[in-house]
């Protein structure tokens, strides 16, 4: 969605960063921490069942503490929840809202 990748680029402050994150994360430039977290926050969004105490594994290894890890699951299952119900309505960016904002 194009307001999620305004805030990516806005937070990172790199846009050649965004745009490869956006193109593939799995080869974008990212430390070990980040693709730890964005490979369990791949997995709990695409098998949200399959999800077992194993896949901690990496983000513990990675440095995250439980506190750490529940907010990547809090932040993951939000942006499910919203994306569905802005999808399930047909909502669509409000037009006065600028591309590169």
């Amino acid at each position: 969605m194009t307001h999620h990748r305004r805030g990516l680029r806005r937070l990172l402050g790199d846009d050649d960063l965004a745009t490869s994150i956006e193109a593939d994360w799995r080869s974008a430039p990212l430390s070990d921490r980040r693709r730890a977290m964005l490979g369990f926050a791949t997995r709990l969004t695409v098998a949200p069942g399959a999800v077992a105490k194993a896949d901690l594994v990496p983000l513990r290894e990675a440095g995250f503490t439980d506190r750490d890890i529940l907010d990547i699951v809090e932040v993951a299952a939000y942006y499910a929840y919203v994306n569905r119900i802005a999808d399930g309505l047909g909502v669509v960016p409000e037009s006065w809202i600028p591309e590169d904002a």
